[in-house]
């Protein structure tokens, strides 16, 4: 299926790897979203369980492994084309996840690839539902 008019909705999966006072964020090398900061994530494949899917592209994109901890947010991600088409309609559960070992590197998917720190948030442009998602991983992070 493809992921540009799709048929049906495209499950996807995103990370919000916190550290001190930081988030991991990625450059998006591809539509949608193509040169816009946003969190690692991609889309699940068949017979893959979600967390191994976000462990999956954590590591292909950030060179980073992690430990996938709870769900943070389910969200839909819908664009539509001039004609008011659906170009991407994707359903993505982002999950909070805990750097177990490895370095940061831009891997594949990814034009580029850092650790932002919270306050400097605004900086990156990043879309108001990530925003919102960074905020409430840094809220659970805090009570788990």
């Amino acid at each position: 299926m493809s992921r540009r008019f799709p048929d049906r909705p495209i499950v996807g999966v995103g990370a919000v790897i916190l550290g001190e006072e930081q988030v991991v964020l990625v450059k998006r090398g591809h539509p949608p979203l193509e040169g816009e900061w946003s969190l690692p994530g991609g889309v699940v494949e068949v017979g893959e369980t979600l967390q191994d899917a976000v462990a999956r592209e954590v590591l292909e994109e950030t060179g980073l492994t992690v430990r996938v901890g709870p769900v943070v947010e389910v969200l839909e991600r819908v664009q539509h084309d001039s004609d008011g088409r659906v170009e991407y309609h994707f359903v993505i559960v982002d999950y909070l996840c805990w750097l177990e070992s490895g370095g940061l590197t831009t891997g594949s998917d990814a034009a580029d690839v850092c650790w932002a720190k919270i306050a400097d948030l605004p900086e990156y442009r990043l879309t108001e539902k990530a925003t919102a998602v960074i905020g409430r991983a840094v809220e659970l992070a805090r009570d788990t």
